[in-house]
């Protein structure tokens, strides 16, 4: 990967040459001001004053060329909407076809626009993040906010590409009547009239696949494909995305996010039931935190060589995958005839020895274009989400008993046969359906510059939290003779190595990066406490039935993506994103903390309500901070971790998946002390962390995202 100067000086359209941001003035500008502040010639309030002032004059020369272009692409159209009416009037269909390429035309001049602004935009944001790592200091926070809200921002227009949504709809409105009016001869359909009548033409991909780089797009969508961690290359060239057009197969990409649907349920069917099965094969009710936490302990295993498997085959681990699950949920089953609650723990053991969500997850980043990418993250969130709901609400519907020969059929054991067999099914499905895509070298793949963390991102905070030098002393270097070593995201020969080993993953981690990995541990923690412990909570205070324990967890579930709904949409309403990030953030840890609080049991007798209550604000609360979470942690984190067996995806999962261990662990441990201290025992360690991990990120606040 070349350095971002060399590449911004190769991508420059030549003409436009004198109007890019200077980046190698702005360079030897902070190489200037750290000798200054070295022999006491310069002081802080200077340098921040005059390269504010720098990059004012900076911006506005962007800003004041890119109104002029978009002047010129005004006037353009304005002359087409002319010829355009006189088509319309003399219904002459022999000029459609120049008139087209008259609008196809101005479609390629804008192209280049938007390619000017993504380039200027890139280059903000990182002399910026030089100036933060170089200096110590929170600049960025404190130049974006106070530029983008003030009245007459020039910085909002290379942020929100003000105006550019106009000649975008005029060209596409355009383009698509000519069309209809060319097909159908005067009798067409206005796509204002019928949004849905589409009329694909490649200049309009090519806008529509430049915009969305551009923007930082926090759509709902966006937002949900975010929480896979499917940290791809965002300005992937064309030819690259070809490459991904050969390898991907839709049904192949079915069969991996149906993988991830029945993992959930086979995950949360037993929920409701394993403490009634514990009992049944002579154990303590709260055995079930060893029953259900056992599968999560063969996961921290199973996720590690099944993201290095990936490297190497897809269709061989899924297979693998599905005959462990199938034996695994066969010996859970066949625990209670054989009166065995060590068959029962090696069936979850198996169970969790199957868990190839590193391999779908591994497929979308490798497999998928990139125009579907998002579309396939949101996909595997939305299907995990959905498992998670539709496994209770199964095990609601299995309260039958009856006996096949020497095997019982009951609540108990019909999760397992009822998974058996589902996985039986998808095993004969993936080994007629599913397409090995050809294997591309990982050492040949050069990750770029993603857009998810433009200059666009905004931040109310500022004022210096570390001296403004320090203490080391990074020099410098660009394609013409300065040195740019503090730069880990320019370092040609480290960010193409895949990650393969624990050390280089950890040695990657910023504290900004621990604390979110942390705070995924933090939640998962707390809404494991939820699901694990109801059926034993629930049946001492309030003797709940199976099928109402079943409901509860299924209610809990279905939650997961309305919040997200919810919050995703809320994000991307909102101008200063980076600020609402950090807000939700903090605020939902406060919220499960405060959900936490309200589920002790304290004095008063314990009721529905406040069980209810509280369940509902930990688990809503961990949902929303969930998606912030992982959102946030897509962005700080460095983009090496995108591939290789110690991707971001396996981090996340690993931190997740040790939560539920712990959790499972603990109401274990806590059983000993009897079932009515069960609660305040299991949510004293989870208070613990919560507030720990709040506190974790009050002190990293101004350096996350």
């Amino acid at each position: 990967m070349v350095a971002f100067g060399k590449k911004l000086r190769e991508s420059q359209i030549q003409e436009w040459q004198g109007y890019y941001l200077d980046y190698k003035l702005m360079k030897k500008k902070l190489n200037r001001y750290t000798q200054q502040i070295e022999v006491g010639t310069q002081n802080r309030h200077l340098v921040l004053k005059d390269f504010s002032i720098l990059l004012d004059s900076e911006i506005e020369k962007i800003v004041m060329f890119l109104l002029q272009q978009q002047g010129v692409l005004a006037s353009k159209l304005l002359n087409l909407g002319e010829q355009y009416d006189s088509v319309l009037q003399q219904v002459d269909g022999a000029k459609i076809p120049e008139l087209q390429e008259a609008y196809r035309s101005v479609g390629q001049d804008l192209l280049r626009i938007l390619s000017f602004v993504e380039m200027n935009a890139i280059g903000l944001r990182k002399i910026l993040k030089k100036f933060d790592k170089r200096f110590g200091y929170r600049f960025t926070d404190y130049y974006v906010k106070t530029r983008a809200n003030h009245p007459y921002s020039q910085l909002r227009q290379v942020c929100k590409q003000v105006g550019v949504g106009a000649v975008v709809g005029a060209i596409s409105r355009n383009l698509a009547d000519l069309q209809d009016f060319q097909q159908h001869c005067g009798n067409y359909i206005s796509i204002y009239d019928q949004p849905a009548f589409s009329h694909p033409d490649p200049v309009l991909d090519s806008i529509r696949a430049a915009v969305n780089r551009l923007s930082n797009s926090t759509s709902f969508l966006h937002y949900l494909g975010k929480h896979a961690l499917l940290m791809g290359d965002d300005l992937q060239s064309p030819s690259e995305d070809h490459a991904d057009d050969g390898r991907y197969h839709f049904m192949s990409l079915l069969l991996n996010l149906a993988n991830t649907f029945l993992y959930m349920v086979n995950t949360y069917i037993i929920v409701p039931t394993a403490d009634n099965y514990s009992m049944t094969l002579g154990a303590a009710a709260t055995v079930c935190g060893v029953v259900i936490g056992s599968m999560a302990v063969a996961q921290v295993f199973s996720s590690v060589y099944f993201s290095a498997w990936s490297n190497r085959s897809y269709m061989r681990p899924l297979v693998f995958s599905s005959i462990i699950l199938l034996v695994g949920n066969t010996l859970y089953a066949l625990a209670y005839d054989l009166n065995s609650i060590s068959v029962l723990l090696i069936g979850r053991l198996f169970c969790g020895l199957g868990s190839a969500r590193a391999v779908n997850r591994r497929y979308i980043s490798d497999c998928v274009p990139l125009k579907l990418r998002m579309q396939a993250s949101a996909g595997f969130v939305s299907a995990g989400a959905l498992g998670m709901a539709c496994g209770p609400a199964l095990a609601c519907l299995l309260q039958t008993n009856f006996k096949i020969y020497k095997l019982t059929f009951n609540e108990d054991t019909l999760p397992g046969w009822i998974m058996a067999l589902a996985w039986l099914i998808y095993l004969l499905w993936l080994s007629i359906s599913f397409k090995e895509p050809s294997r591309v070298t990982t050492e040949n793949i050069v990750p770029r510059e993603s857009n998810s963390g433009k200059i666009v991102n905004i931040s109310v905070e500022n004022g210096p939290t570390q001296p403004l030098l320090s203490n080391s002393k990074a020099k410098q270097k660009d394609g013409d003779g300065d040195t740019d070593c503090d730069d880990a995201e320019e370092n040609p020969t480290e960010i193409q190595k895949p990650v393969n080993s624990i050390v280089s993953a950890y040695r990657l981690l910023t504290p900004s990066v621990k604390v979110q990995l942390y705070i995924y541990f933090m939640l998962k923690y707390a809404m494991e406490i939820v699901l694990a412990e109801s059926s034993v909570i629930t049946g001492y205070y309030f003797i709940w039935s199976t099928s109402s324990v079943a409901i509860f967890l299924a209610c809990l579930g279905l939650t997961v993506l309305p919040v997200n709904v919810v919050v995703g949409s809320y994000i991307s309403n909102m101008f200063e994103e980076r600020w609402t990030f950090k807000q939700v953030l903090l605020a939902s840890e406060i919220l499960v903390c405060i959900g936490i609080l309200l589920s002790f049991h304290v004095l008063i007798p314990y009721s529905v309500p406040q069980y209810v209550s509280s369940a509902l604000i930990t688990f809503v609360s961990a949902e929303v901070l969930e998606g912030v979470n992982l959102s946030l942690l897509s962005r700080v984190m460095s983009s090496r971790l995108s591939r290789g067996t110690y991707n971001g995806g396996l981090l996340s999962t690993e931190a997740g998946t040790l939560a539920r261990v712990i959790a499972d662990g603990t109401i274990t441990l806590a059983g000993f002390w009897g079932e009515s201290k069960l609660l305040n025992t299991t949510l004293v360690p989870a208070l613990v962390i919560c507030v720990s991990s709040i506190v974790a990120t009050c002190f990293t606040y101004n350096s996350l995202y």
